[in-house]
Order: C-alpha cells, then structure tokens, then sequence
C-alpha cells in the first residue's frame, strides 16, 4: 500500500511541475491574480487547461509565449 501512495505522489509531483497555477502566472508577469484568470480566459496564447473550478497552464506553452513577448 505505502508503495503505491509513493507512486501516485511521484506521479502528481511531475504533472504539477509540467503545469502553473494562475497565481504563480500571476507572480511570474507581475498583475493581479484577477487579471491574470482573465488572461487565462480570453483565448489566450498559450495553452490552458480547466478543470472543473481549476486552471492550470502548461509551463512549457507559457514559457515559449512570455520568451517571445520581447522579440521584435
């Protein structure tokens, strides 16, 4: 039993490191965590992933997109 709660705990361990919060997007673009759901909301460009009453964005998605925001 104890080998199988190691499992799953590894297991979401990695999928909560492959995703962020809306308040860690929040914290990373530096806006209010208000701002950053609507962000989340609005067909934006990169991807999103709800579930039921949660948002998660996937890191590597986000990342490229806010890499880009300088470029000209």
């Amino acid at each position: 039993m104890e080998m199988n709660f190691k499992a799953t705990q590894a297991q979401r361990t990695d999928r909560e490191e492959r995703t962020y919060t809306v308040p860690e997007i929040a914290g990373i673009l530096k806006i209010k965590i208000r701002s950053a759901y609507a962000l989340c909301s609005r067909n934006p460009p990169f991807q999103v992933i709800h579930i039921g009453r949660s948002v998660r964005v996937k890191k590597d998605s986000f990342d490229r997109w806010f890499e880009g925001c300088g470029s000209d």
